[in-house]
């Protein structure tokens, strides 16, 4: 069953990559685009998402020869979207209280992409306390801290308070686990994905978490699975290789590998896709770089993967 999982995930993730190198160029930035960037989520979000999805598979390095080639040439070419740090680095200057850069920065650092001028300037703001003041939903302020410490701007761990910080998640209260709705269902998976710096380090989800997590997990992939949310479907089987003891379902796979089209695409939902290029990217870049991370992490759990 496990080689059966380790070899869909791969074949999911491979397939996701490719299509996300092959319409890379859908997600240049305009050229006239500046660091104030008026509508951020149009392209400058997504060229983020696609460096995490590099980052990841670079990091986990269980990815054949060709899929290593293809996140490394990914990873470059949204570097040099983003003017190889420049562009991070303006927007922090003019934006201190915007949380983007770092984060944005997050995937380049982890596979050893550095930008010194960036890098001093973040530390500098984020010692601020109006920068580490500012008011976010409790589950950024994972992302923030998750960002810092890969970054290292975290003081060796001891410039979070990791506890209380996630404690005021959603998931921190171990609610009535019926009572998730679809918002809520995206502020628990990245909790998780935050705490283990997607699964990087699975022990930093706390252990009363990840059991009640274990537990429920199964029904929450089923509930939107049903409903053919596969967007959010994707992000919870990241969540089950995030966890010590990963959960990894033969089923859920062979369902998202299902839905998968032939040249890579993973649809965000049950809606039909369009035949037209610029839209498909549009509406599914995001469920296809959620299912080539969840792939990556997959195919590197059940190969005995992560650090712990």
């Amino acid at each position: 069953m496990t080689a059966h999982v380790t070899r869909t995930a791969h074949e999911v993730s491979a397939g996701a990559l490719t299509w996300l190198h092959a319409h890379r160029e859908r997600g240049a930035l305009p050229a006239d685009t500046t660091a104030d960037l008026c509508d951020p989520d149009s392209v400058y979000k997504p060229l983020g998402e696609n460096a995490l999805a590099a980052s990841l598979v670079l990091r986990e390095s269980v990815a054949g020869s060709t899929e290593q080639r293809l996140a490394r040439e990914l990873l470059d070419f949204c570097w040099q979207q983003f003017g190889e740090g420049d562009m991070l680095y303006e927007r922090l200057l003019r934006y201190s209280l915007m949380t983007d850069p770092l984060e944005t920065y997050l995937p380049f650092a982890r596979s050893g992409v550095r930008h010194e001028p960036l890098d001093r300037l973040l530390a500098h703001t984020s010692a601020l306390r109006a920068v580490r003041g500012a008011e976010l939903l409790p589950n950024r302020r994972l992302a923030v801290a998750n960002a810092a410490r890969v970054v290292g701007l975290d003081q060796g761990g001891h410039a979070y308070d990791w506890d209380t910080l996630t404690r005021a998640t959603w998931l921190g209260a171990t609610p009535e686990p019926w009572l998730i709705d679809w918002m809520t269902g995206y502020c628990l998976t990245h909790t998780v994905f935050h705490l283990t710096d997607w699964g990087g380090t699975p022990t930093g989800l706390p252990e009363d978490l990840a059991t009640y997590v274990a537990t429920w997990l199964p029904v929450w992939i089923d509930i939107w699975a049903e409903i053919g949310q596969w967007d959010l479907v994707a992000e919870l089987m990241i969540v089950g290789c995030c966890l010590e003891e990963p959960y990894c379902d033969p089923a859920d796979w062979e369902r998202l590998a299902h839905v998968q089209h032939a040249d890579g695409l993973v649809p965000r939902d049950g809606d039909p896709v369009t035949d037209d290029p610029g839209q498909r990217y549009a509406d599914h870049q995001h469920t296809t770089v959620v299912a080539a991370v969840a792939g990556a992490l997959a195919v590197s759990r059940t190969l005995g993967g992560a650090t712990g």
